[in-house]
């Protein structure tokens, strides 16, 4: 990915954060703001689905495109804020799930898998390293679960929608950032490998599991 491409999707993740914020506060509980601000996810989702070709995922967005258009058109939505709670914090048990279930004995850690694919070899240290930081990923994405859902119900709305679409954002990179950094202080024998490397074997990764589940 060229650098110029990262900004500009740091730059327009930065922006939908900010919009969403404003729209949860201004406009939260009106139908047709589920449809801003789910819809893009879903596209983002179903773009990765298409060029993957996975068709369950694509037949799962095209049916959640089709009730956002519903929404916002018929203007009927019930518990909005529930919906938006529900976003969030499924992605994130989501997530948490994912890198816990290849904790699991006889799995690979997926941190494990992704230096693999990168590094080719993997030493006893790195193997037991990329473990840890695949169990810190996964609490951190628990973490945020438990976050979402004691803001939900015990702060104003303002506090959670400011949580969810501005401090979600910069707590996960500060945490990829700040593992990159720590890495190599803890381990300066370990291959070095730049932020774009790491998402690049992400996404190979993903490619990979996704053509073979």
């Amino acid at each position: 990915m060229p650098s110029w491409r990262l900004v500009a999707a740091g730059l327009a993740l930065a922006a939908y954060a900010l919009l969403s914020h404003v729209l949860m506060v201004l406009a939260g509980d009106k139908p047709w703001a589920v449809a801003a601000l789910l819809g893009p996810l879903v596209l983002v989702v179903a773009g990765v689905a298409w060029r993957q070709r996975h068709l369950p995922t694509l037949l799962l967005c095209t049916a959640v495109l089709g009730w956002l258009a519903w929404v916002g058109a018929s203007g009927q939505a019930q518990s909005i804020n529930r919906l938006y709670l529900l976003q969030h914090a499924g992605v994130h048990l989501a997530l948490g799930c994912a890198f816990a279930f290849t904790l699991r004995r006889g799995a690979t850690p997926l941190i494990t898998a992704l230096a693999a694919r990168e590094h080719g070899t993997m030493t006893p240290v790195k193997a037991l390293y990329t473990r840890r930081v695949t169990c810190v990923w996964a609490c951190y994405f628990g973490v945020m679960v438990v976050l979402s859902l004691v803001l939900y119900a015990w702060a104003p709305w303002w506090v959670w929608s400011m949580f969810a679409n501005l401090a979600t954002p910069v707590a996960a990179i500060s945490l990829f950032v700040g593992e990159h950094w720590l890495r190599y202080r803890l381990h300066p024998e370990f291959e070095r490998a730049s932020m774009l490397q790491a998402l690049r074997a992400y996404r190979s990764t993903s490619a990979v599991e996704a053509r073979h589940p």
